[in-house]
């Protein structure tokens, strides 16, 4: 399961008129922990702020899933409720999950969770949308097995090759076996 953070970063922003004015601006980033929340963020940052920057706050939110459309700037929070039934005691329960979805309005937004959790069998409702000031989100993603290391799957493969090898040299000295019986 993700965890997505919210970080607060300030920085002084040029305005189009030539002048500086100090801004503080929010971001999500999907991180694992606090300290690697803060790593990742001023990765991020790095690259799109030129000069100095403070990461004023960070925060662990509610948010379950992101929906990330391109061609959309704003951000908005939905908050999505569905009921199932409690295996022990078999009442019902309400379940509330939070989706962050980048859209136009708020119309658009739930237009694209509903799109999004269409093939849910349960029936949902979506009883809140609200707008973030969210600028940018930033999701994991993996760089790559480091040098040192060789992926799992090609360690599998590795063992799959020998182990089979194994067979074949052993079925080979079997038969070498049996010819020279004869």
């Amino acid at each position: 399961m993700k965890i997505w953070f919210t970080c607060k970063v300030k920085y002084g922003k040029q305005l189009e008129e030539g002048g500086m004015k100090q801004v503080t601006e929010t971001y999500l980033v999907d991180a694992v922990s606090y300290t690697d929340a803060e790593s990742r963020i001023y990765a991020a940052m790095e690259q799109y702020i030129h000069g100095e920057f403070q990461i004023t706050a960070i925060a662990k939110t509610n948010i379950g899933d992101v929906i990330n459309y391109e061609d959309s700037d704003y951000w908005y929070k939905c908050k999505v409720s569905y009921s199932t039934v409690d295996a022990d005691s078999e009442k019902e329960v309400k379940v509330v999950t939070y989706f962050l979805v980048c859209a136009e309005d708020s119309k658009q937004a739930i237009e694209r969770v509903e799109d999004n959790l269409s093939s849910m069998l349960v029936p949902f409702e979506i009883p809140a949308v609200t707008k973030t000031t969210l600028v940018d989100v930033f999701p994991y993603e993996a760089d790559g097995v480091p040098s040192n290391l060789t992926p799992i799957e090609d360690v599998e493969e590795e063992e799959e090759i020998e182990a089979h090898e194994n067979e074949t040299s052993q079925d080979e000295t079997v038969e070498d076996e049996k010819s020279e019986e004869v």
